[in-house]
């Protein structure tokens, strides 16, 4: 039941949501996210200090924005577990096969989708996971950012014509990632600005992940 966002903010702080709970890996989740916003916490303070370019209001707003998305995209993780089928999970796809904005898709939602759940389980817990960790850590933002979009689609879609949800919700996620991809928001405070001043490993050459970052 929620509260206040500032309260409820602090339940998943300390790990003490219903979700976290439900998990059966409340604190390992505790641990990893305070890892995650620490981690982010020390690349920003990198990039300050070792380029002045980095020390402005525009990079420092782009990586808030971004890692209060990855925030976001941590916590609904968070109840598509325990693995391989959490309840709050088949809850979720199940309004699909009934709200979606087309025939089309209602179908593949009853007869694909619910089908499937233990192997789309496991594959949504960790495509919202990387999402979170490359945008809470500023990594390969824009490849993530475009995936992130193409991910929103289906929910939008699916849970359009749902009475309790409002469609501008995921136009707006949509967007949202979408300014991270236009905006290399990577390079705001973030790993991607680190790999574009000293390219390093499999990122420096002339190889694909090399031109990710010039």
């Amino acid at each position: 039941m929620r509260t206040n966002p500032f309260y409820d903010a602090w339940l998943f702080v300390i790990g003490m949501t219903g979700e976290h709970e439900a998990s059966g890996i409340r604190w390992l989740l505790v641990v990893v996210f305070t890892a995650l916003v620490l981690a982010s916490i020390w690349i920003a303070l990198r990039n300050w200090r070792q380029d002045p370019a980095q020390r402005s209001w525009e990079h420092v707003a782009t990586w808030f924005m971004r890692v209060m998305i990855g925030v976001m995209w941590f916590q609904g993780s968070i109840w598509k577990l325990p693995l391989p089928v959490a309840g709050g999970f088949r809850a979720a796809i199940t309004p699909m096969g009934e709200y979606a904005a087309f025939d089309f898709f209602k179908w593949i939602a009853n007869n694909i989708f619910m089908q499937i759940l233990p192997v789309l389980g496991p594959l949504v817990f960790l495509t919202e996971m990387l999402l979170a960790v490359s945008y809470i850590l500023g990594f390969a933002v824009r490849p993530f950012g475009v995936y992130g979009m193409l991910y929103t689609v289906p929910l939008w879609i699916g849970l359009y014509r749902q009475p309790e949800e409002w469609p501008w919700l995921y136009v707006f996620l949509i967007f949202v990632q979408g300014f991270f991809v236009v905006t290399d928001a990577g390079r705001s405070l973030g790993i991607d600005a680190l790999i574009a001043r000293k390219p390093v490993g499999p990122f420096a050459g002339k190889g694909l992940l090399a031109r990710l970052y010039h």
